[in-house]
């Protein structure tokens, strides 16, 4: 295949709405929510709406410093879990408890600006975390029961297409605000519908209704056997797209597609685990790139190297792509051959890039804010991706994400990013930090404090959310799809 080609169709693993950079152009056409508008018009527009929006939150954060962290491992992610779980269980809409998307405190209180959407993987999340709440001991039985029925129930309210959700909803008029159903964010609703399931099996009904009402052969391309990013209803047809290396984000949309049937196990071998040496664009020539066969399926392995170490790369090197499935898959023990060693590489390699080669005291690049801009934007450790993103800030969710892999580790920088910067405040970590100049990202992201109270919640409870994922039908039907491969040998 040509390079070009192949470049094309693997796609970008940015997101779904910015691909390589570039705005796809779809992204730009707004979805006004009209409802939402006039109630900003009878209160005097939308500034002077912007205090009504933020009393339906729950409870905000008063941007005091938190408490020092305690000084053993256990104890310190124990802490940083539970003042996680006070921010995401407060950081939601009061009458339709959906997630709100952000908060960024600004200098004086007055300057604080209220997210007031929900993305879909943000609800999912939702759901998960309200189950990990209940593992740790935050949440009686009654109270997470409660509170994922109320979930759900605003849930079947909310406009869908062939059975998915739209990518963002207002939390005040529940209107949706995108064009576009998310292959990627599609899934993470999906993976906490299962989880959700599987601890409350009274909810199943409920959450399974969501389940099986959506076929993900939606996004699937028959001629590329790969999933689209998306899919524009404003103009009927998918994005132009494709989800084409395995190791990203997207493999957990992937997972639950086959599990449910919804597509064929050979879709799995049609992402990329190395691309072609003569992808000269790619950062490394791939190393024992050959045919490899599993069954009757034929496709590329392979790996990159950087210094001693050995890796199947993502897109950009971020740890989000590497380890965000993590926080429900458990590829230690399903996958210790491929995607578990890999996780592993992938931590040792950002906390070597970030300290040896940077020059950083403490690691953990990933998507976040950027400090000083109010820009969401991208970062990884370069080597780790083919294409790569570069190093900028240090994000704490980055460093979460690696504690059920390597607690000790991950522990020690995260205490070492409370320590040297303040960074920690009253719902737990801010979003990020310059290493450079000790600027600090002061907001709290829906999406990142999930991924820091779910990772950490696994790390103190064995695996718990895991386990209620791999408990379920659907992930059942892949476990020996995951235990096959082998990436190294």
């Amino acid at each position: 295949m040509a390079c070009l080609l192949f470049h094309c169709e693997q796609g970008c693993e940015l997101g779904d709405e910015v691909v390589g950079g570039r705005v796809e152009d779809d992204a730009v056409e707004v979805v006004v929510p009209r409802r939402k508008k006039a109630w900003e018009a009878a209160l005097g527009g939308e500034i002077a709406a912007r205090p009504h929006v933020a009393a339906r939150v729950v409870a905000l954060p008063t941007g005091r410093p938190g408490r020092p962290l305690p000084a053993g491992d256990r104890e310190l992610v124990l802490r940083v879990a539970r003042d996680t779980w006070r921010g995401l269980d407060a950081l939601i809409d009061r009458e339709h408890q959906l997630p709100i998307d952000h908060v960024h405190l600004g200098a004086r209180r007055g300057d604080m600006r209220v997210g007031d959407y929900a993305n879909v993987t943000t609800i999912g999340l939702r759901l998960a975390a309200v189950v990990a709440a209940h593992e740790l001991g935050f949440l009686s039985r009654y109270e997470a029961a409660d509170r994922l029925r109320a979930v759900l129930a605003t849930l079947a309210t909310l406009e869908t297409h062939d059975g998915f959700f739209f990518n963002y909803y207002d939390t005040t008029s529940l209107e949706r605000t995108s064009n576009l159903i998310s292959f990627v964010d599609s899934s993470w609703l999906t993976a906490g519908l299962i989880v959700a399931r599987q601890a409350f099996p009274e909810l199943g009904p409920d959450a399974s209704r969501f389940i099986d009402g959506a076929s993900y052969r939606f996004f699937y391309d028959e001629r590329l056997g790969r999933m689209a990013h998306g899919y524009w209803v404003q103009r009927d047809s998918p994005s132009r797209y494709h989800y084409g290396m395995l190791y990203a984000e997207s493999r957990l949309g992937s997972l639950i597609a086959i599990g449910k049937g919804d597509v064929p196990e050979a879709h799995w071998y049609r992402m990329a685990r190395t691309l072609p040496p003569a992808c000269a664009w790619q950062r490394r020539v791939p190393v024992g790139r050959r045919e490899k066969r599993i069954g009757d399926e034929r496709f590329y392995g392979g790996w990159y190297t950087w210094e001693d170490e050995r890796f199947v790369a993502s897109w950009g090197g971020s740890m989000f792509e590497a380890l965000m499935p993590t926080l429900v898959l458990d590829e230690a023990r399903l996958a210790p051959a491929s995607l578990g060693a890999n996780d592993a590489a992938h931590v040792r390699v950002q906390r070597r890039w970030a300290i040896e080669t940077l020059g950083y005291p403490a690691w953990g690049l990933s998507p976040s804010m950027a400090p000083g801009t109010g820009e969401y934007r991208e970062y990884g450790a370069h080597p780790l991706g083919v294409l790569g993103y570069e190093g900028g800030a240090v994000t704490p969710h980055a460093s979460a994400l690696a504690l059920p892999i390597d607690l000790p580790a991950a522990a020690g920088n995260l205490r070492l990013l409370a320590e040297r910067w303040p960074l920690y405040g009253d719902f737990g970590f801010y979003d990020a930090v310059d290493p450079a100049t000790g600027a600090i990202a002061k907001s709290y992201l829906a999406l990142d404090q999930s991924m820091i109270f779910l990772a950490a919640a696994n790390a103190l409870t064995d695996g718990a959310v895991q386990r209620y994922f791999a408990a379920d039908p659907i992930i059942a039907r892949v476990m020996p799809l995951l235990a096959r491969e082998h990436f190294f040998d």
